[in-house]
């Protein structure tokens, strides 16, 4: 494990960074809704990956931030890859988590901000731009929204509020038929938006019960795993900086019962 106290105020600087850049990301990419020909829509691996100029722009920008700051830590991003650094820091970056919502001009799409000390989350920032909601967490120190403290609920259920369900056209049809099914056999409804990141946040300031998705990326997640871990609940990635990967969160209850439900069973 991390010994999270030997760098604490390593980690507290580069979270006071993640705060300001996401906001600014933010507000930079939410700019270039305002003349959408700008956008110019390119795909990526399939017509629901898509990628557009602001995405890039804006990753530039949180790239070129974290490099004046932070010129030793290294940074995984989702459109431009990876640089390697020595510090044993490496930022974690989704310019724009919800491509597609961000096109159409629904409201759904975040900027995700996670940092890694030792391969695990010690920070965790995801700024929705259009709600005005910015959830933080650093490792030790709990986790906000806009401030507030976000304490996760211990006492739901799969049956007592919407899970939220990340599975995208990369997902095996038959493993995702199994989850729903077993999911609504056992009185849960699913809820799913455009962004990873943000349904994790959602976990963790309780506006979903939990969070399941068969393959999802570190920049779609990392943020949100030390959302949910600093208020309490629980978290697991099974990919890891270069690989997706499946990840499960909740409370101890909710989290072991997604485990189980997304175990695919022969009929």
């Amino acid at each position: 494990m991390t010994d999270v106290r030997s760098g604490q105020g390593e980690i507290h600087h580069r979270r006071v960074l993640a705060e300001r850049i996401a906001k600014v990301a933010g507000a930079r990419a939410k700019g270039f809704l305002s003349k959408p020909e700008r956008l110019k829509a390119e795909l990526k691996s399939s017509t629901q990956d898509l990628v557009s100029i602001a995405d890039r722009v804006t990753e530039s920008y949180l790239r070129r931030m974290i490099k004046k700051n932070f010129p030793d830590d290294g940074i995984v991003g989702e459109e431009a890859g990876s640089t390697l650094g020595n510090s044993g820091y490496t930022w974690v970056i989704d310019p724009i988590d919800g491509t597609m919502a961000f096109l159409v001009g629904q409201p759904n799409w975040s900027v995700s901000i996670a940092v890694t000390r030792s391969c695990e989350p010690v920070i965790g920032v995801i700024y929705a731009p259009v709600m005005r909601e910015l959830y933080v967490a650093e490792a030790a120190c709990g986790a906000t929204l806009n401030e507030r403290k976000l304490i996760m609920r211990s006492d739901w259920t799969v049956q007592s509020t919407n899970i939220g369900y990340g599975g995208t056209e990369r997902a095996d049809p038959v493993e995702v038929g199994a989850f729903v099914t077993q999911l609504y056999k056992e009185g849960g409804v699913l809820f799913r938006i455009g962004s990873g990141a943000l349904m994790l946040a959602y976990v963790a300031a309780n506006r979903l019960g939990g969070y399941y998705d068969p393959t999802l990326f570190c920049w779609d997640c990392l943020a949100g795993v030390a959302l949910i871990r600093e208020a309490g609940g629980l978290a697991e990635f099974a990919g890891d900086l270069s690989s997706p990967g499946p990840i499960w969160a909740g409370n101890h209850t909710v989290f072991a019962d997604l485990k189980r439900l997304s175990i695919v069973r022969e009929e």
